[in-house]
């Protein structure tokens, strides 16, 4: 037998262990090309706006592109670490450290070659499905056809086939030589029992208080000034939680006679509780991990709607013109033209909206007749204002109107007459997003000069809502910027610029996350042996099948579901402090994003849970 052959066998008698890390290079390499696929496909280089998607996809092609690296990276140090036994046995069968060196780093090169060429493979089979998904997500007119992607292939296959060279040589000059009764004991040396500190175990819980009250009361601004600082409590937080909090938790449960004596609480919390300093790590590198995935998606999925929502309630009229100089009979000549054009019938109200300087601010100040004339455009009820009265309206929706202050003002008429707010009125009628008054028309005709005044047009389709792009985007181009306004036509522009960076995020998001899933499987099946010994002696005792199942079932939970509970609870404060920031409710897209990612982990956990446990049942019959 060859060495290239002892290596190869090494390779494909180690299923289990290398099913993980194969798939999970796999995937990776997958979603590298798949990136590779949008930057060299022909449509997405065709003009600026896809230019924009190129950067993007390239940019995120670096970041994945380096995570592989140290995904790859600790994963090759998982598998050494559940080797230390294989390793002292060959060593007794003569075999020298720098065989054992050349032999790990053949085997991680034939692994890094069939994952790329799998991820390759698998990423064409797929790639015309995602291409139909992108062309919805980064709203593109033209329709991105499949094609064989020679650029992309080359491009990802010499990537990675260099990632797996340099990780097999790293890998390979960092495998030092160790005492054979170390390596042959393996992971039965005993480490001792883990102890808290309660000075560090305090300050865990103290640094999280610290780092939650400052993220959930900051308002505004104020969360961009206490971002940086507050990621960096609550990283050094987390940290101290699964080193020192949760070894002191588990510690305590032990000193409870009543619940660590009861069923199989013994079993599970002796073996969690010398096992938690080498799972601590993994817990915080995971809980890390899933938090920028879960933000990172969060993020970007609130602002998303926040921009789309912003841009439909401050636009409730289908178009709407505004202008303080120029030839506006012209632009509305031509609005009119286009609208018969492409057969859209409408209904119409005009006028002139005036402005006074009240209490150094320019407020509006508008008539009955007019206000109830737009309310009527949007079917809002109309209002009654007597004359002598004055009322404030504040814009529905925007929480940026002044309606306390203008309610502590007054206006005073030319006849004399001092007019004092005395109720409040909540509409979208009008295009003043800061709150405004509204007189009677009589009082109205008695005020004095204004200080500035703007035409203001608007329309509300009846039939034809289907032309509303082509007219806004034939109408943007020939009207003057920023005077004719479309609320549909808006959030098309926001979803086609923002497209390309919510198809960003979301697969770096879910390698991210998957990632972490890997992570834990690696910690998991690194003490599958061990597992297997353990309880194949317990069994002898008299455990019963469906103990075993319980106690596996609750050690996998604890390992999955530990990490991932404290990365929801962290994500669930930055998306709230999100919404602090933009004052918007970011409850619903929030409960999207981590019951999504929640609900995958529990299929994750199902699967690994039932192959871990079809293990271990196999070793003790």
């Amino acid at each position: 037998m060859t060495f290239r052959r002892f290596a190869f066998n090494n390779v494909t008698r180690n299923k289990r262990l290398y099913a993980a890390y194969f798939l999970s290079s796999m995937f990776t390499v997958m979603v590298f090309f798949t990136f590779s696929i949008f930057a060299f496909h022909p449509v997405l280089t065709a003009d600026d706006m896809n230019g924009n998607v190129q950067n993007g996809m390239n940019i995120s092609a670096g970041i994945i592109y380096v995570f592989s690296f140290f995904f790859v990276l600790y994963s090759m140090s998982s598998f050494l670490q559940s080797r230390k036994k294989e390793f002292g046995l060959l060593m007794m069968q003569g075999m020298t450290m720098r065989q054992i060196r050349s032999m790990v780093f053949l085997e991680n090169m034939l692994i890094g070659f069939f994952a790329t060429v799998g991820g390759i493979l698998f990423g064409l089979v797929s790639a015309k499905g995602i291409l139909l998904l992108a062309e919805n997500i980064l709203v593109i007119d033209n329709k991105l056809n499949f094609y064989l992607p020679m650029e992309a292939i080359l491009l990802t296959f010499v990537s990675f086939i260099v990632l797996f060279f340099f990780i097999s040589i790293f890998v390979s000059y960092i495998l030092r030589s160790r005492k054979l009764i170390d390596l042959i004991k393996g992971n039965k040396k005993s480490k001792g029992e883990p102890k808290a500190n309660i000075f560090l175990t305090v300050l865990a819980l103290l640094l999280l208080a610290v780092g939650y009250a400052a993220a959930l009361l900051a308002e505004g601004i104020q969360v961009m000034v206490v971002m940086l600082p507050v990621i960096v409590v609550v990283i050094i937080g987390t940290y101290l939680l699964f080193t020192q909090l949760s070894v002191f938790i588990i510690r305590r449960l032990k000193r409870n006679e009543t619940f660590f004596w009861k069923n199989t609480n013994l079993l599970l919390f002796s073996d969690l509780s010398f096992r938690m300093k080498d799972n601590a790590r993994t817990f915080f590198l995971v809980a890390v991990v899933s938090t920028v995935a879960f933000c990172a998606i969060g993020t970007l999925f609130g602002l998303q709607s926040y921009l789309t929502s912003s841009a439909k309630i401050t636009n409730p009229n289908t178009f709407t013109y505004s202008a303080t100089e120029g030839d506006v009979e012209q632009d509305i000549a031509t609005i009119n033209e286009t609208l018969q054009e492409e057969n859209m019938k409408t209904n119409t109200a005009q006028t002139n909206l005036q402005y006074y300087e009240i209490a150094q601010d320019n407020v509006l100040i508008v008539r009955e007749s007019v206000y109830n004339q737009f309310a009527e455009l949007i079917d809002e009820d109309t209002i009654d204002i007597l004359d002598g009265q004055l009322a404030v309206v504040e814009f529905e929706g925007a929480p940026f109107g002044q309606t306390e202050e203008l309610m502590k003002q007054s206006i005073e008429l030319d006849s004399g007459t001092v007019l004092k707010p005395d109720e409040v009125f909540y509409s979208r009628a009008l295009p003043a997003v800061d709150s405004y008054y509204v007189v009677s028309d009589n009082d109205y005709a008695n005020l004095p000069a204004a200080q500035s005044e703007m035409d203001y047009y608007a329309w509300q389709a009846t039939s034809g809502e289907n032309a509303v792009l082509k007219v806004s985007e034939k109408l943007s181009q020939e009207l003057t910027p920023y005077r004719f306004v479309s609320g549909e036509y808006q959030i098309y522009q926001i979803n086609k610029s923002y497209g390309p960076i919510l198809f960003v995020g979301l697969f770096i998001g879910i390698v991210f996350f998957v990632s972490a899933g890997s992570f834990l499987y690696f910690r998991l099946y690194t003490d599958l042996d061990e597992d297997k010994q353990k309880f194949h002696s317990i069994a002898k005792m008299g455990l019963s099948e469906k103990e075993l199942k319980k106690v596996l079932s609750r050690q996998t939970a604890i390992l999955f579901f530990a990490p991932i509970a404290v990365a929801v609870i962290h994500g669930a404060v930055a998306l709230t402090a999100l919404a602090n920031l933009f004052s918007y409710n970011l409850l619903t897209e929030s409960v999207v994003v981590l019951g999504v990612f929640f609900v995958i982990q529990i299929v994750y956990f199902i699967i690994v849970r039932f192959f871990y446990t079809k293990q271990i049942r196999a070793a003790i019959q």
